[in-house]
């Protein structure tokens, strides 16, 4: 029981923050909270099916195009609509909203709903990792989280676009001083976090069926590891993913699968209650603001 909880928690923790990193980048550069992010993660599964059995594409070229595709609507998201709300905090959460709404409503509008919906995974057969059977998907998906941290890590310190965007997230006031476009940088965030949700389809949906519905999970399960680590802090989305993630399988053994979600709900609500910030969010707690 003990290796499976194990196992299986880890790659639970990172399905968790691969899907919820874009969420936290978008926000860290550009304080835009996407609420369109579980939409887009649900367009890029219908975007790479669509290439794989309507246009017989190569697998990986699906793929590829399926992330581009996304990346592009983040980028348009924001052009076309965050950019007139930009710097208002309410009004950029009910955009993003109801655009990932409609969004859903129109797949479901022109059919895309049923099991029948699914992608095949990237590597077939299954291996035995302390005596726990576990397919290869769900090792590949440990890898490319893994990779995915490493590749954030390198471009945001040593490419010319990763310091802008790390000097946005810093003070955007001091950025545009020395020349930084605020809204071209809010811009390649929204497409670089839509690229990222779009990543975590790919490898995640090979394991389940493509559903409509599962955007609203993603968007909470985002919202609650970037709550509970700090909504701009990379460092605490993946050790909020690492609890929440175990957290999860540990309720889904021992009371069921139809409690998973209120371990995130619950995450949010504890947070917001006792530590506002989150783990390690920056902002001010309650009592220093009054």
């Amino acid at each position: 029981m003990l290796p499976s909880l194990l196992i299986y928690g880890l790659i639970n923790s990172v399905t968790l923050a691969i899907t919820a990193l874009g969420f936290s980048l978008t926000y860290g550069i550009s304080r835009v909270a996407n609420f369109a992010h579980g939409a887009l993660y649900v367009l890029a599964g219908f975007s790479m099916w669509f290439f794989l059995n309507r246009l017989l594409l190569n697998y990986y070229l699906a793929a590829a195009l399926a992330i581009l595709l996304t990346s592009l609507i983040g980028a348009a998201i924001y052009r076309l609509a965050l950019i007139r709300v930009r710097g208002m905090p309410l009004l950029e959460i009910i955009v993003t909203f109801a655009l990932g709404s409609a969004a859903l409503e129109a797949l479901r509008y022109f059919g895309f709903l049923g099991s029948h919906y699914s992608l095949p995974p990237m590597i077939r057969g299954t291996v035995n990792l302390l005596g726990v059977p576990v397919d290869h998907q769900r090792v590949a998906l440990v890898v490319v989280g893994a990779s995915l941290v490493l590749f954030l890590w390198l471009f945001t310190r040593h490419t010319r676009i990763g310091l802008a965007f790390r000097a946005m997230a810093q003070d955007e006031q001091a950025a545009m001083m020395v020349g930084i476009d605020s809204d071209f940088m809010a811009t390649l965030s929204l497409a670089l976090g839509s690229a990222l949700v779009a990543l975590a389809a790919v490898v995640v949906l090979p394991l389940s069926f493509i559903a409509t519905e599962s955007g609203s999970n993603i968007l909470v399960s985002a919202i609650a590891v970037c709550i509970l680590g700090g909504l701009e802090i990379t460092a605490g989305v993946l050790v909020a993913s690492l609890l929440i993630g175990y957290a999860q399988i540990i309720t889904v053994t021992y009371l069921g699968p139809h409690y998973q979600m209120i371990v995130a709900l619950l995450a949010i609500l504890l947070t917001l209650i006792l530590k506002p910030s989150g783990l390690f969010g920056q902002q001010k707690e309650l009592e220093e603001r009054v």
